[in-house]
């Protein structure tokens, strides 16, 4: 049996621990606030409203797709840009959807899912602390992580409960001559939101006057109720300076599968790939032919995807403010954001560790998702994720309402 070295290991994974706020004061690793809710409900029976994935399968298109994949072969290293018939697939629907012209042998590249492309867009990009990114905030929590993992030097814009649209004017102070990269999640993780027209203008207009790069993650774009999903990159001005990134995940239901993309002019991209091709390389031979199958569906799939989604949003905000919470009503994404100072709570974590767990119902605090300095704006706030079950959502309702009257 070897002995413990308890000595510091040096390297940049400390830097990018501390930006996800997971390095303790004493140089050790806390868990991340997904596994230890996701943990929580397995020990407690809890209905697990917290990690955002879903809980039933995609569309059986798709899903034959693969298996029909696997079965003639492809199951060796496809391209480093990805399968051609994926890219195309792409290039079709970011045509057929925004009427983007994208050139799928140099304006494509298939990635391990959005995280890889925004990892390796970011390590692109960036050189180090004179370098900032932009991001909104609160953040889906890979943003810090990998901004810290760069180097660069990360700036927060906030969403203010319960819109979560930023002001123009504090994005504008925000954003400056060393700002290289707007980081744009759109529809948003953790808040729902679909950010206004405005709000996506003033980007444009800010990363044009500073020369900076607009990097935008559009994972939940077939998932807004009510209100149009408007890529960055169709904006007057944008393309030039726009890395769109998407993924199967969501749409599809297969976020285990790990299949995203990144569009955009070639020039950038072309630096985008020179790190990517030494991260991963390629994945996922036999899902990527899978997905371009996916993308091909008509039109009654992408809006079918959307209403079944606003039914459950509407099923847990019900339930949510039914139990005495104050629930966001969200435009887009898989989340829900209550307000538990409704009920007398001060610190969302002990209320998810404590009543909420008890009620039967994990889910995530926004404080997981912000950085320390802004903890108390957010202090209260909790995420849940209505991409579960109708049957699910329904049980969790009754859950909550055990909440109501403490």
């Amino acid at each position: 049996m070897h002995d413990i070295d308890a000595s510091p290991v040096p390297g940049a994974w400390r830097r990018t621990a501390a930006g996800a706020g997971l390095l303790r004061a004493d140089g050790s690793v806390a868990s991340t606030i997904f596994a230890e809710m996701t943990a929580l409900a397995a020990a407690t029976g809890a209905i697990n409203l917290g990690q955002g994935f879903p809980d039933e399968d995609g569309p059986v298109e798709v899903l034959e797709a693969a298996r029909e994949a696997i079965s003639r072969g492809a199951n060796q290293y496809p391209p480093g840009l990805g399968v051609l018939e994926l890219r195309e697939a792409i290039s079709e629907h970011q045509r057929r959807f925004y009427g983007l012209e994208v050139d799928p042998a140099t304006e494509v590249i298939v990635t391990a899912g959005a995280t890889e492309a925004l990892a390796a867009a970011l390590l692109a990009l960036v050189d180090g602390p004179e370098d900032e990114v932009v991001v909104f905030e609160p953040f889906y929590d890979s943003y810090a992580a990998c901004v810290a993992l760069s180097g660069a030097t990360l700036r927060t814009v906030p969403l203010r409960w319960p819109q979560f649209q930023p002001d123009l004017d504090e994005l504008a102070a925000v954003v400056s001559d060393r700002t290289r990269v707007i980081l744009v999640n759109d529809p948003h993780n953790p808040t729902g939101a679909v950010f206004g027209r405005e709000v996506l203008e003033q980007i444009v207009r800010l990363a044009e006057r500073h020369d900076a790069v607009i990097l935008t993650d559009e994972v939940y774009e077939h998932l807004t109720f009510g209100v149009p999903h408007t890529p960055i990159a169709t904006l007057p001005g944008a393309w030039e300076r726009t890395l769109t990134i998407s993924s199967g995940g969501k749409t599809f239901r297969t976020t285990g599968w790990k299949i995203g993309w990144i569009t955009g002019p070639a020039r950038l991209l072309t630096a985008v790939l020179t790190v990517k091709q030494y991260l991963t390389y390629t994945n996922g031979a036999p899902l990527q032919p899978a997905i371009a199958v996916g993308l091909r569906l008509p039109d009654a799939f992408f809006t079918g995807i959307a209403d079944d989604m606003r039914i459950k949003r509407d099923i847990l905000g019900t339930g949510l403010r039914a139990a005495g919470l104050a629930a966001s009503e969200p435009h887009g994404s898989y989340f829900t954001v209550a307000d538990a100072a409704s009920l007398g709570a001060t610190e969302a974590d002990a209320f998810c560790r404590g009543p909420l767990a008890e009620a039967g119902v994990v889910g995530i605090p926004v404080t997981a998702f912000v950085t320390p300095e802004r903890r108390a704006e957010y202090a209260t706030l909790i995420r849940f994720a209505a991409c579960k079950r109708v049957e699910v959502l329904e049980e969790a309702a009754t859950r909550l309402a055990s909440l109501a009257g403490r």
